[in-house]
């Protein structure tokens, strides 16, 4: 009997040992497959050429896909104009960048109907395009934030009409008496597209914008960041035009 109970607890004794071992494996392979606590910082890839925006991607543990075009005429063709997540962005190792890139050539996109959409909705639809948010001008009416026309250039744009690509498209959208304020966000410390990509997503506009003396170049502008804003923090009407101040000189961002 007692040599039947201790084949039992030698059993008992490497079932226990064979179940810590499934459990430490299991634990281990998850934390590989999910990259447990491995995160990177996403690098700012904007005005580089694709090569050197791999080279970049490659040094901080990420990769880059370009997904999309657009053109800017004073912008260098083949360089980044666009990408998501944004500079800043925390990621797992290993994340794909989306890049969209400025063409060599323009090309003309189907304009799509914005036409009872929110204004995130026609962002999203905009950029899904390779077109830009241009002016959100707000007249009174009682669908709140719902786009009531579009137009490019001052001239009133269809459904089905071609555009060239990169074209900035600007909203006509309702806002209520009540339903109409918003926090200024602090885009101090960031470059010009992502500064009023923040403006648009709080539902204002840019303001007067204005660069330092060395910045000669539209690459100099590309690459200059925020050092002043107006009303960091206001409450302000939806469509208030905020006004920047870009530099190239990184001395200038205030202190935290």
């Amino acid at each position: 009997m007692a040599l039947k109970d201790n084949w039992i607890v030698k059993n008992l004794v490497w079932a226990a040992v064979v179940v810590v071992i499934l459990i430490v494996a299991a634990s281990i392979s998850l934390r590989v497959i999910t990259r447990h606590g491995k995160t990177v910082t996403v690098p700012d890839f904007t005005n580089l050429p694709v090569l050197q925006a791999e080279e970049v991607a490659s040094r901080e543990n990420v990769n880059v896909k370009v997904v999309d075009s657009v053109f800017v005429k004073r912008l260098p063709g083949g360089v980044i104009y666009r990408q998501s997540p944004k500079a800043g962005a925390t990621v797992k190792k290993g994340r794909s960048i989306f890049l969209t890139i400025n063409s060599v050539v323009p090309r003309k996109v189907v304009m799509p109907n914005l036409l009872g959409y929110s204004v995130s909705e026609a962002r999203s639809q905009l950029q899904n395009r390779g077109l830009n948010l241009g002016q959100l001008n707000y007249v009174r009416d009682m669908a709140t934030n719902t786009v009531l026309g579009q137009s490019v250039n001052g001239v009133e744009v269809n459904a089905g009409d071609l555009v060239v690509n990169g074209s900035a498209v600007d909203l006509k959208v309702a806002v209520s008496g009540e339903d109409n304020r918003t926090v200024v966000p602090k885009v101090i410390g960031m470059k010009y597209v992502g500064a009023v990509d923040a403006l648009h997503e709080r539902f204002l506009n840019v303001g007067k914008v204005r660069f330092d003396k060395d910045i000669r170049t539209y690459a100099d502008s590309v690459n200059a960041v925020v050092y002043l804003q107006d009303a960091q923090g206001a409450v302000k009407a939806l469509g208030t035009p905020i006004g920047l101040s870009l530099t190239l000189d990184k001395s200038k961002l205030p202190e935290e």
